[in-house]
């Protein structure tokens, strides 16, 4: 038997520059093939016209899913790369981005709403546990956040990045923190 086909992706964990530096989150829409309705970061397959630069798909996505211009937004770092094993096979590059003040808008074909977690809870709220998917029990990491709930795969990834912003040897949180001085 053949070896699934592995595909590509990227998303970007987008921290809005003004206190209280909320971090960007979207419901997939309902009508979608893959995860409807779950909670996502802005990101998706890469596209032939990415050139295979995962920064552009990124950005690319962010500009679909939630109207952010690339203008807007300041990649400062690449995490390590996510694997999906139980769904859709893909390998997710995330990437950690700060974005200027403005407008969010969701596109209907792709989002059902967008909105924002605080940076600050995400880093003391993220926690293991075992979410139930049909008959299934799947160990992922949980956010809860007002009515939303947070895991899978965006759960690991955030993850990461909570693992990140605590080693005091990874640069991360420093070029974070350094973007949102005035």
């Amino acid at each position: 038997m053949a070896a699934a086909v592995r595909r590509t992706a990227a998303v970007v964990v987008a921290i809005l520059t003004p206190a209280p530096h909320g971090v960007i989150f979207i419901e997939r829409a309902a009508h979608l093939r893959d995860h409807p309705g779950q909670i996502a970061l802005p990101g998706g397959s890469v596209d032939p016209a990415d050139g295979g630069d995962l920064r552009r798909t990124a950005l690319r996505e962010m500009r679909e899913e939630v109207g952010v211009a690339p203008e807007r937004v300041t990649i400062l770092a690449q995490l390590p790369i996510v694997s999906q094993r139980r769904a859709n096979n893909f390998d997710v590059t995330p990437f950690v981005a700060t974005v200027d003040p403005g407008p969010l808008t969701i596109d209907g074909t792709e989002t059902a709403a967008v909105f924002t977690i605080p940076l600050a809870f995400i880093i003391e709220s993220l926690q293991s546990g075992t979410v139930i998917v049909g008959e299934q029990s799947v160990e992922t990491y949980i956010l809860d956040f007002e009515t939303r709930r947070v895991w899978g795969l965006t759960g690991h990834i955030l993850r990461r990045f909570v693992e990140a912003w605590n080693d005091a040897a990874n640069p991360l949180r420093a070029a974070v923190e350094t973007a949102f001085a005035p």
